[in-house]
């Protein structure tokens, strides 16, 4: 087996030489560089250690490759492109230079950046679709015309982009279940957890469409653990559709996760008695009473992540050995219990078969008996433990090791071998259990019978609507950059302070009430003076924004010094202060990349991505739902709101 992404094969990548970075630790400090500057500084850091590709996004437009190893056996690579684009690249293109998607998250009031990168981990598709290898050099001066741009191009395993600032969105992940044969869903999310972090970005947002065999997963993972899928990378409610807020999420999840399961069975059972056996069926597989909806999901899904892939778990007898050979069922047993003493003192990690065999050789001599039941043991639950056992992609060796399940299975009674006496009264494989889940997920969640419309069951149809309508969410990773030790400094500079701008207004006052651009994190010489200070706030905030080409500091808020005077002895070591200066540069563009006033029915103030109809009259926009036009019918081609509907109605009664 090789790389999907293995482009050594293509005459146009034959460079020789280029270096290979484990997926595993790319990312972490140190693999392949020392993150210890701002954003701009790490990324600027990163692409020294990539290969500098030659158009292929377009002309004028920088981009890098890495080479990672995902693993050597099988072989498989992938390859992270990161790509500069300037806004000055763009502008002549007829395209909304402002982000859409911090619109979206309502990060809207930001300035424009003079800079985005793209973090981009291409799928077979694209990489074919970019790369045309039977045709032009890679690295020819005159690409054929019509080459693809890399950005533009859909369907990659990942998309990631951040802004010069800092702030950045995962534009796409797909994994596994999407479509990726290569990397599951969470592999992709620690890698770009990684990136993230040793990157020092600032916020993160993402638009959660995840779904798993057409499952939401905001709804299914909202109601088993209180977050969404992404969650466990502590992306958390950043912005709802439809005029959602924080209160109103939290509310719904606890609403549908409260459900209580005994009027739900009682219910349903009189019209859908599959849903019984299922609650049954995973009660027994409990050690205590599971009480409520998210309980049950919550068990579900835990017990998903324990189940081997392909071998059953009996409900009842959850350890079984195969003891059709000469040996008698008390010496398999026997030698079963020996072996798994001798993985629980290996404390859990991977053991090659000899260190198992010679560790249990002590005790055991028949080591035709030992053969046997390594053999036989491969995904096997004895007692509280899991016997795992894989081959080893490297070594070729096979290894094991034992995995406590005692939370899953509590009540797991003492080994029992398989005999006549000893049969399982039922099964449960992981092919079951999700089809358990996708049932229980249609039923309940989705197609509400009329028999879930009333009463406390009212609530679900209503919660299930706010959490999906809840997809943007945000992660936090540097609230406030760090003012310990050296970091974030170089050249000697060693004090530091947390500076914003604003442009000079005569009214300052109601200036200061308006958002600020974040605070960047400037670093002085112990004897840098004001003058210094300002000189490098203004080269600071002109190398992010767009707007601050040629921003000139005047002032200091609250603060009187003059230019020659020292900034240490003046101000405290990571102190916040805001500079008041001129731009004589204006550029004629507003911040905001906003088309028009939203006033919705459910109380949405700014575009968030839903789709949106204006009013011929007064111009103002509402979502389409809410005014009732499906999503599956065209926009109308005249427009009129309800407010000037009836003003039209009230002047026409007009004498």
């Amino acid at each position: 087996m090789s790389s999907y992404l293995d482009l050594g094969g293509c005459r146009k990548r034959r460079r020789g030489g280029e270096k290979v970075f484990k997926f595993k630790t790319f990312g972490e400090n140190g693999c392949p560089v020392e993150f210890d500057g701002s954003f701009r500084d790490n990324v600027k850091a990163l692409v020294e250690y990539g290969h500098l590709e030659v158009n292929l996004c377009g002309n004028g437009v920088f981009s890098w490759s890495f080479q990672l190893e995902v693993h050597r056996h099988p072989p498989l690579h992938v390859v992270l492109f990161i790509v500069e684009e300037q806004i000055q690249a763009s502008s002549s293109s007829s395209i909304n230079l402002h982000c859409k998607h911090c619109q979206y998250v309502g990060w809207g009031h930001h300035m424009m950046c003079n800079k985005k990168y793209h973090f981009l981990l291409p799928s077979k598709e694209t990489v074919a679709a970019c790369f045309n290898c039977d045709e032009t050099s890679f690295d020819d001066p005159n690409p054929e015309k019509g080459k693809f741009n890399l950005v533009e191009l859909k369907g990659h395993i990942m998309h990631g982009v951040f802004h010069s600032n800092g702030f950045g969105h995962l534009l796409c992940v797909n994994g596994m279940e999407m479509g990726s044969d290569q990397l599951a869903g969470y592999q992709i999310m620690e890698f770009w957890h990684r990136l993230c972090t040793g990157l020092q970005a600032r916020k993160v947002s993402l638009n959660d469409s995840s779904k798993k065999r057409g499952m939401e997963l905001r709804l299914l993972y909202g109601v088993a653990y209180g977050h969404p899928w992404f969650g466990r990378w502590g992306y958390k409610f950043g912005r709802g559709c439809y005029g959602i807020n924080q209160p109103i999420y939290q509310k719904a999840i606890e609403a549908i996760q409260g459900i209580p399961l005994c009027l739900l069975n009682h219910h349903l059972s009189i019209s859908n008695n599959d849903i019984s056996v299922i609650f049954s069926r995973y009660q027994a597989l409990s050690d205590h009473s599971m009480v409520t909806l998210g309980d049950l999901f919550h068990f579900m899904l835990e017990l998903r992540s324990r189940l081997p892939k392909e071998n059953s778990i009996d409900s009842c007898n959850p350890a079984t050995v195969e003891t059709n050979c000469r040996w008698s069922p008390k010496r398999v047993e026997a030698a079963t219990r020996v072996i798994v003493e001798a993985l629980k003192n290996a404390e859990f990690r991977w053991v090659s078969r000899q260190e198992v065999r010679d560790a249990a050789r002590a005790y055991i001599g028949d080591t035709g008996l030992l053969d046997f039941v390594l053999k036989s043991l491969g995904n096997h639950i004895v007692g509280n433990y899991l016997v795992r056992r894989c081959l080893n992609p490297v070594t070729k060796v096979l290894e094991y090791c034992l995995e406590d399940i005692s939370t899953v299975f509590p009540n797991s009674e003492a080994l029992i071998i398989n005999n006549s006496k000893a049969k399982p009264r039922c099964k449960i494989t992981k092919v079951q259990l999700m089809k358990d889940i996708a049932y229980l997920y249609k039923h309940i969640l989705k197609d509400q019978k009329p028999t879930l419309s009333t009463g406390v069951f009212s609530a679900i149809p209503m919660a299930t609507r706010i959490i999906l309508d809840t997809k943007f969410l945000v992660k936090e990773y540097t609230e406030e950059l760090s003012m310990k030790g050296n970091s974030n400094c170089s050249n000697g500079k060693t004090f530091k302070l947390l500076c914003t701008v604003i442009s000079r207004s005569d009214e300052i006052d109601e200036e200061l009430k308006k958002p600020l651009p974040p605070y960047e994190c400037v670093c002085l010489k112990e004897n840098a003076t004001f003058d210094e200070l300002k000189q490098e706030v203004e080269k600071n905030f002109r190398e992010v924004y767009w707007r601050l080409r040629s921003f000139v500091v005047e002032t200091i808020v609250n603060l009187s010094v003059k230019g020659l005077d020292l900034v240490m002895g003046s101000v405290e070591m990571g102190q916040k202060l805001v500079f008041i200066g001129s731009n004589e540069d204006q550029i004629g563009m507003d911040d905001g990349g906003g088309s028009g006033i939203v006033d919705c029915l459910c109380g949405a103030k700014e575009d968030d991505g839903e789709r949106l109809i204006s009013c011929d009259i007064c111009e103002v926009w509402q979502h389409t739902r809410c005014v009732r036009i499906p999503n599956n019918e065209e926009i109308p081609h005249v427009f009129l709101c309800k407010q000037c509907e009836e003003k039209i109605v009230f002047l026409s009664s007009l004498p």
